[in-house]
């Protein structure tokens, strides 16, 4: 999701959010089409560009590479969903199933990465790490969330998204996704092709909005039009 948002920061106005999504084409094409979509409602950059990401390493470089392209300046965050995963994972390794002090562990280190502390506690997990006899199992476990945190420190800086008012968590997108592909696609037998799949998952969203009569309105008069042509259509010349 790419949002030209937030609250206003100095003279920065307010814009909506945007979410884009397709079945077809790869994630490049998507990201592309997601800057489009963002540039029509800011062609001067005035506005905060903020992009909320799941953290994939590809979906970063692409996001980053196309914001380079067209000179604006994006304010990346990661989902602070995946970095809770991340992190029960990591308290999963240190206690044992059922155990309380579980939750209070993942409480407390995700209170201090709300609060723009990750670098310290991927260090603190990992001095845990060092200081606890752990299995090779619970110690990749370990790794991976320390790691996680490191790479991404940059990315989680949800104090200042806080102050700024800027989304932290995709979970506007996770329910439309579910909305309109998972209850449609997901359905036991089905067999859906890239292009099928595509032309009902737009059906869909324009059902969703409630402008599918309009729609079938305007394909109905394109479709008239492209079988019968008004009588003056043959002194129509091409301009391109």
């Amino acid at each position: 999701m790419l949002r030209a948002a937030g609250r206003p920061l100095r003279s920065k106005p307010v814009s909506v959010a945007i979410g884009w999504g397709e079945v077809e084409h790869d994630a490049e094409h998507v990201v592309r089409q997601v800057f489009d979509h963002a540039e029509a409602r800011d062609r001067g950059h005035r506005r905060q560009w903020v992009v909320l990401v799941d953290g994939a390493r590809h979906q970063l470089e692409l996001i980053q590479a196309e914001a380079r392209l067209r000179h604006v300046d994006v304010h990346i965050v990661i989902d602070i969903i995946h970095v809770l995963e991340k992190l029960w994972a990591a308290a999963r390794c240190f206690h044992r199933t059922g155990d309380k002090a579980t939750e209070r562990w993942v409480a407390t280190h995700a209170l201090a990465v709300l609060a723009g502390h990750a670098a310290e506690v991927a260090d603190a997990i990992q001095d845990q790490a060092d200081h606890t006899e752990l299995n090779g199992e619970q110690h990749r476990g370990l790794e991976g969330c320390v790691r996680y945190l490191r790479n991404n420190t940059e990315f989680l800086r949800y104090d200042q998204a806080l102050q700024a008012g800027w989304p932290i968590a995709t979970g506007i997108i996770e329910g439309a996704a579910r909305h309109l592909v998972a209850d449609r696609l997901d359905i036991s037998g089905a067999r859906w092709g890239p292009a099928g799949a595509e032309a009902v998952l737009k059906l869909r969203a324009v059902a969703a909005n409630s402008d599918l009569d309009a729609y079938w309105q305007d394909h109905l008069a394109r479709e008239h039009h492209m079988l019968y042509p008004a009588r003056d259509q043959v002194r129509y010349g091409f301009t391109a």
